[in-house]
């Protein structure tokens, strides 16, 4: 591995994952477009699309707590990538699933990144998905991401996904989508960050199919300077079934923050919860750590720390 990637390729794959730990797992690295390296295991295959830019991975039934890593990085400017990776768990597995994106733009062309996965569990599979975004380079070209997470739940199975964007991404469109039987649960935890004139937008569309099925989505966000974010969450309970929604958001200078909850229940006896938060960072907490000894700024990164941990 260490032959085909440069100090900076390491300061992405750092930033969206542990480069120490990809090697232990199954892998597949993805770097301008082209996978540069992979290794499989007795349990988790990796096999290159035939007819799409991506692959697919399949893991065997009851294969226990094995790690699969599949960052993608980009250094090249002007470069747009798309991929679909199709993940395939087999019965009763338990594995942690390590994806993200890293860009590095030192130019003046826009490199862009959009990732289409789509996850099939199979009755009994858990998985836990772990997902960064960052951005980093001095160029005035954009770093642009727009990942699309698809998520098809089988009786018992259940899927945890994190979320995070951590800075640098000047554009970003984020759309889940799940479809649940019954018996699964889905649970998402989001968390974004934005500055200048960046601009997120967060879509989320669950359809709670079987009975007994769950989601609980959880978005923490924080805009500062002239960003915009945008969370639209539509939440479908079509049976017996539960369900909670959160956004929560910071909002600082002259930011922008549109919240937009829609929950359907097209059943008697769906649960259906949504609660929405966007302000500005109480004075009390302020005046708290200021007391402490720090300065205005210092305890308003502490907060914002505390807030997206």
């Amino acid at each position: 591995m260490e032959e085909k990637i440069n100090e900076i390729d390491k300061e992405l794959l750092g930033e969206i994952s542990n480069l120490e730990n990809i090697s232990k797992g199954a892998y597949n690295i993805r770097k301008n477009g082209e996978g540069i390296e992979r290794k499989v295991t007795e349990n988790i295959n990796i096999v290159t699309k035939t007819d799409k830019p991506g692959i697919d991975i399949y893991v065997k039934e009851n294969t226990k707590f094995e790690f699969v890593h599949i960052p993608v990085i980009i250094t090249k400017s002007g470069l747009k990538d798309l991929v679909y990776n199709d993940f395939h768990i087999g019965k009763n597995a338990n594995v942690i699933i390590v994806a993200g994106c890293g860009i590095h733009n030192d130019h003046h062309q826009d490199s862009e990144h959009d990732g289409i996965h789509r996850f099939y569990l199979e009755e009994g599979a858990k998985v836990r998905y772990i997902e960064k975004h960052y951005g980093e380079g001095s160029g005035d070209g954009k770093r642009i991401l727009n990942p699309v997470t698809e998520v098809y739940l089988k009786a018992g199975s259940s899927l945890e996904m994190e979320s995070t964007q951590i800075k640098g991404v000047d554009s970003t469109i984020r759309e889940t989508k799940g479809k649940l039987e019954e018996n699964t649960s889905f649970v998402v935890s989001e968390k974004i960050m934005t500055h200048g004139k960046q601009f997120a937008k967060t879509i989320f569309d669950v359809q709670l199919n079987g009975e007994n099925a769950s989601t609980h989505v959880t978005s923490r966000s924080v805009a500062t300077e002239d960003s915009e974010q945008f969370f639209v969450s539509k939440i479908y309970g079509n049976n017996k079934c539960f369900a909670h929604s959160e956004c929560d958001a910071i909002i600082k200078d002259n930011a922008k923050v549109t919240a937009t909850p829609e929950i359907t229940a097209n059943n008697v006896e769906a649960n259906l919860i949504h609660e929405a938060a966007i302000g500005k960072i109480a004075g009390e907490q302020l005046i708290k750590l200021m007391t402490l000894g720090l300065s205005e700024k210092e305890a308003e990164e502490e907060i914002i720390k505390g807030f997206l941990r």
